[in-house]
């Protein structure tokens, strides 16, 4: 069972005695239905497993959704002992998690959180009061009225984003990165990141990689499930996680304490600006608040959460949105030309213009829909048994949304599976009211800083286009070289690198007249 970590081929390595504890567990922990309701249909399920070995473990959310074709909105299955509740329709989510949110705002144990040293994060806490203070301190950070005050510093990363792909095209993913840890670290910590290879950039990318790569919800599932495993030596088959708890809960360690500490230090001298932690830690100051330690461990704990979710999401769009420039340059060619018609051609684009260029926050919001970041949100938990439509919800149980099956409804987006940004204006060219806001989440675990996030994808996206021409990159022999899109796997997901050419628009732009053209924009 170990090995299904990583494949489906050893699972005879658990002991014999093991495997009798599973099967008992498995038994006595068959959910109890009341006479009013039913479980929702769903697979067939095998003892100890459930539906394991059915899941496609690199793309769970394409077995969601097969199996919301032929069982419906919701969907039972168990895994590993644990009752899954699987939602595939916007409207199922809605009224579940949305309007009876306080039953479904909790998480599941997830008990690999620990192993990685990352317990503390908001976005996987168990619902509880140390929860709901620091939903608070991010909501009142990133509340829609306060994202303007982060404008200019969006506008001045997106140039420094620009003069990376100038320089430097190639490494067009590091930039995007680097852009992206730099916004949220300036708007949390006000951390002003070096344009290129800065340190603390390049630690938090580290820890990203390292937890969205092994805390797969599969992985997650068997460990939660069965806690003992985690106590196995590390050395065994399948126990690579063990293997690696040292470094990931160092990087946690220092991600959660470092920025912090820079902020602090700045406050003391007065020279930190408009940011997140340092709005908090002067409240705590004027003695707003009770327990000044406990509310200090909440906005450390908060902003980190914040710094991590933060800078995976926005990055994870960017590349979105520049492979889609590729396989699509008609969309390229029209977003350009609107650009030029509102801009024009001497100075940069602004948060002023967006107003004006309605087909660029549409093409933002294809780019969350076509491909989701998170195609499976993040798992809730029903703190209560429930009925829903007849059917019984257990307590406890993991209660998943299925993003990817509501982003590829054909219902609701004809030929679901193409770019089409146009499926979000509307005839005079308004943009829709379909804002696409189910890719955030739902209820109140919604993303606090989804506000924040849109807005630095949106500068980003139309300084790019404003300066940039996206194409295949060609081969030694002046051949286009054709992309056939791959995904990685993990908690999120975002295309791998591809091969691309990113070239000035204009072909006297070089270093010097870049750095021009942003000066007189700012």
């Amino acid at each position: 069972m170990l090995d299904l970590l990583t494949s489906h081929s050893a699972l005879g390595l658990v002991s014999a005695a093991f495997a009798i504890s599973l099967v008992l567990r498995s038994y006595f922990a068959k959910p109890k239905l009341p006479h009013s309701g039913k479980l929702p249909p769903g697979p067939a399920l095998l003892p100890i497993l459930g539906s394991a070995l059915a899941v496609d473990v690199t793309a769970p959310w394409l077995t969601y959704k097969a199996w919301g074709n032929q069982y419906g909105d919701v969907v039972y299955t168990r895994l590993f002992g644990q009752d899954n509740i699987i939602i595939n329709s916007e409207r199922v989510a809605r009224d579940l998690l949305d309007h009876r949110s306080q039953n479904y705002s909790d998480r599941p144990e997830i008990a690999t959180n620990e192993l990685f040293g990352i317990d503390y994060t908001t976005a996987f806490m168990r619902y509880g009061s140390r929860w709901r203070l620091q939903r608070k301190i991010l909501q009142q950070s990133f509340r829609q009225a306060a994202v303007p005050t982060f404008q200019p510093m969006q506008i001045a990363k997106s140039h420094d984003l620009l003069l990376n792909l100038l320089e430097d095209p190639l490494n067009y993913q590091e930039h995007l990165e680097a852009h992206s840890g730099s916004v949220i670290l300036s708007a949390v910590y006000s951390y002003d990141a070096a344009r290129r290879h800065d340190y603390m950039i390049e630690r938090g990318t580290m820890a990203l990689e390292l937890m969205l790569k092994e805390l797969r919800p599969e992985v997650a599932a068997v460990f939660s499930a069965y806690p003992f495993l985690l106590r196995l030596p590390s050395w065994l088959p399948g126990m690579r996680l063990k293997r690696i708890s040292p470094l990931a809960k160092e990087l946690a360690v220092e991600n959660l304490e470092r920025p912090f500490a820079h902020t602090e230090r700045s406050l003391a001298m007065g020279s930190v600006s408009h940011c997140m932690v340092a709005t908090h830690l002067r409240e705590l100051d004027d003695g707003r608040h009770g327990d000044s330690a406990w509310q200090k461990k909440a906005i450390q704990e908060s902003t980190a959460t914040a710094s991590g979710a933060g800078t995976e999401t926005t990055a994870a769009v960017l590349m979105n949105f520049v492979l889609v420039m590729i396989l699509h340059p008609d969309v390229q060619q029209k977003a350009q030309k609107l650009v030029d018609s509102v801009v024009g051609q001497k100075r940069l684009p602004t948060f002023h213009d967006r107003p004006s260029l309605p087909y660029i926050d549409a093409i933002l919001r294809e780019c969350l829909r076509w491909h989701p970041v998170f195609p499976l949100a993040i798992m809730h938990a029903a703190v209560e048994s429930d009925i829903y439509e007849g059917y019984y919800i257990p307590k406890g149980a993991t209660v998943t949304p299925n993003v990817w099956a509501m982003c590829h409804n054909e219902d609701k987006y004809a030929n679901a599976y193409e770019f089409n940004p146009d499926r979000f204006l509307n005839p005079d060219g308004t943009l829709t009211d379909d804002t696409v806001s189910f890719v955030w989440g739902f209820g109140r675990r919604i993303c606090p800083g989804r506000h924040l996030a849109e807005a630095s994808i949106w500068s980003a996206i139309v300084c790019m286009l404003a300066v940039f021409n996206f194409s295949r990159a060609k081969d030694e022999t002046g051949k286009e070289i054709e992309i056939e899109p791959r995904w990685n796997p993990g908690l999120t997901v975002r295309p791998l690198p591809f091969p691309c050419s990113i070239t000035p628009r204009n072909a006297d732009m070089d270093i010097t007249a870049l750095q021009h053209l942003i000066r007189v924009s700012v």
